[in-house]
């Protein structure tokens, strides 16, 4: 099955300084947080903020390519989760026939951003990213005195000590 989302935010790891895309369902409590590269973070807050730039950026080019072609983008959704990497479908309708292409999540949630699609996650990839968060959590704790001076420091974190885009 799969479940509605929006983007909930754009936040920076403090760890590894990228950004992540927090997509939330639409009706229900569920997160996803996907790392994403920096370019493709600021193809989804310019539009998500309604910047506009002189010329088109890649997102922008394949949406006209699309318009003209008379190509329509049902859906994206985020559906697999391999090896710590996300997959994405971008589903789409062309005079008639359905399509579905492969596609990076961070690209597939741009181009949706820009041609007003819903984005949807599986429920099988909410559950394996929920594993993958019980499987850090469940990681001996550091008992050195470096392991316990950081689990103070992460202890004491705040959400808005990791910093945000605003949008």
């Amino acid at each position: 099955m799969l479940k509605a989302m929006t983007i909930s935010s754009i936040n920076m790891d403090p760890v590894t300084n990228s950004p992540i895309i927090i997509l939330e369902e639409i009706e229900g409590k569920q997160t996803l947080p996907i790392w994403v590269g920096l370019l493709e973070a600021t193809a989804i807050a310019s539009e998500i903020e309604g910047v506009k730039f002189s010329r088109p950026m890649t997102h922008d080019l394949l949406k006209n390519i699309m318009d003209k072609t008379d190509i329509k983008v049902n859906k994206i959704e985020i559906c697999d989760l391999k090896d710590n990497t996300y997959y994405a479908l971008i589903h789409l309708t062309r005079k008639g026939e359905a399509l579905s292409i492969d596609s990076r999540p961070s690209d597939a949630i741009a181009l949706a951003l820009r041609t007003k699609a819903p984005i949807f996650v599986s429920d099988e990839v909410l559950k394996k990213s929920k594993q993958i968060e019980a499987t850090k959590e469940s990681v001996p704790a550091d008992k050195s005195e470096q392991g316990k001076k950081w689990q103070d420091i992460l202890e004491k974190l705040n959400p808005e000590d990791f910093g945000k885009y605003k949008m």
